[in-house]
């Protein structure tokens, strides 16, 4: 018997095995309509990972707000409006809090010890416990103001520079450098410098571990073409990534378990852990890879989103000036002449929340909310939808639902002056930090960074495009990835004001 001849004897009945796995499936009347695909790999060859919650957006429109597709041998639902988002996340919380096991995200994870990509159960809610308790709360949030107020000087000070030289300001290496910055600071101890190898190294690990996370590996959805991977070169690529990581994490822990180590009066969130492990107190043994797993959730989910937050939103604004200058009145205002605008007159501001809130809705830091998986069989819509169904919810076309925005395309900061949608998860409207037991526990922290930048970029200075470019050239694409981040660099003229 020929090689070929005995390669299809042993592939074929497993192929024709799936087929009709396959097409079983599609012949359930009880699943959510949805596009065609093929056989064995289903609509994968119909999707492109770089731009997954546009191309999902656009099916929403043909196939209805709950819609299913076939990637690989996974069944997968998209959740795309907030009428199905609350009946999913809120009436069906606990069906639809499982995590599936992808490759990239379980690797960088520690095989999914972390917090975001550990499965649904008795350790993920101790982990996250800890976290919200130890490191999230809002008390701990707090002790890291003076970390925020220091970063923001440094930032306004870089910037001013800029401003009396007639220089033009990169706000997406700014903004990546304040972040990183803060984020570095409260997790760790230290900051990187602007220029070097370190920062250099650090920043570097931070985009793979975006990129690998994000990237769609084929074994995942197809385990017997995960030979594709491998040809490709994702597997050598991931294994490096993570191992970069893992000594990244491992100098940063001997770092602080130096006994010769110069201590600090501010504890950042790497003591605490050390001494949550060193005093027991974790339900079981705390260990240093469990520090690492959490490490890493901070590193990657902190620093990206609240740099690619704020930057929409400066993006907006410069295209609108009829809302930059509105906001930058009620600020100034209300704020009166200071050194600093502090964290707890923001609050003061309505009309400053409101540009934060539509500019949410609009480029939402995560536009598909992290995949989940549902841990056992539930009706949606009165559609059947089986365990271990991958299920994505697309908070970019929630965002943009004509059903419940005015204009959605449009942006309105008005929308949001009557104050009663918020973002914090419980107006499925407007989720782009997620709802439900899977929401996102560093909200706080997030949103205190968020505030304070935002509202010293505005206080310290006005903002022009450079000579010869137009609002109209500004482009929105974005960077491959978990997070939106803009592609293009975000590059104006800061003018600094004189406040009264």
């Amino acid at each position: 018997m020929s090689p070929l001849v005995l390669v299809l004897c042993l592939t074929l009945p497993v192929l024709l095995f799936f087929f009709f796995q396959y097409n079983r499936a599609f012949k359930n009347p009880l699943l959510p309509p949805g596009p065609r695909g093929l056989p064995i790999i289903g609509n994968l060859h119909q999707l492109d990972n770089s731009n997954l919650y546009l191309q999902l957006w656009q099916l929403s429109k043909k196939y209805g707000p709950l819609f299913s597709l076939q990637l690989g041998l996974r069944a997968a639902i998209v959740v795309s409006s907030p009428k199905v988002a609350k009946e999913a996340l809120k009436n069906h919380d606990v069906v639809f809090s499982g995590r599936p096991k992808l490759l990239g995200q379980q690797k960088l994870s520690y095989n999914g010890i972390d917090i975001s990509f550990s499965p649904y159960g008795n350790y993920w809610r101790e982990i996250r416990k800890l976290c919200v308790v130890h490191i999230l709360s809002s008390r701990r949030v707090s002790s890291f103001s003076s970390i925020r107020h220091f970063e923001v000087k440094y930032m306004i000070k870089k910037i001013s520079g800029h401003a009396s030289s007639s220089k033009v300001t990169n706000l997406n290496e700014v903004l990546i450098s304040l972040t990183s910055g803060i984020i570095c600071r409260t997790a760790f101890g230290r900051r990187y410098e602007d220029e070097g190898t370190e920062r250099s190294r650090f920043q570097g690990l931070l985009n793979e571990c975006e990129a690998m996370m994000g990237v769609l590996f084929v074994s995942d959805y197809v385990p017997f073409l995960g030979w594709v991977d491998k040809l490709r070169g994702l597997n050598t690529r991931l294994e490096k990534c993570f191992k970069e990581l893992d000594k990244f994490s491992q100098e940063v822990i001997d770092e602080h378990m130096d006994p010769s180590r110069k201590t600090t009066e501010e504890e950042d969130i790497i003591d605490v852990l050390l001494q949550i492990k060193k005093e027991r107190s974790f339900s079981s043994d705390l260990t240093v890879e469990n520090i690492k797993a959490v490490f890493m959730d901070l590193l990657i989910a902190a620093t990206d989103t609240t740099a690619a937050a704020t930057l929409w939103i400066m993006t907006e604004l410069v295209k609108h000036p009829r809302v930059m200058k509105e906001v930058q009145e009620e600020i100034r205002s209300l704020a009166g002449k200071k050194d600093m605008v502090e964290e707890d007159e923001i609050q003061k501001f309505p009309y400053f929340k409101a540009v934060i809130k539509e500019t949410m809705r609009l480029h939402p830091p995560v536009p598909l909310l992290l995949p989940r998986e549902t841990n056992e069989k539930c009706i949606i819509e009165g559609y059947e939808i089986a365990a271990k169904t991958l299920v994505y919810v697309n908070a970019w076309a929630i965002h943009r639902d004509p059903e419940t925005w005015k204009d959605p395309e449009e942006f309105l900061p008005e929308r949001f002056l009557d104050g009663t949608i918020d973002f914090r998860g419980q107006d499925f409207e407007l989720i782009p930090f997620g709802s439900g037991r899977r929401s996102c526990p560093g909200i706080l922290m997030a949103i205190a960074s968020l505030d304070l930048i935002l509202a010293n970029l505005l206080y310290f200075f006005d903002w022009e495009l450079p000579e010869g470019m137009t609002k109209e050239d500004i482009d929105t694409e974005v960077l491959p990835g978990l997070a939106q981040y803009k592609k293009n660099p975000l590059c104006v003229l800061a003018r600094s004001v004189k406040c009264k």
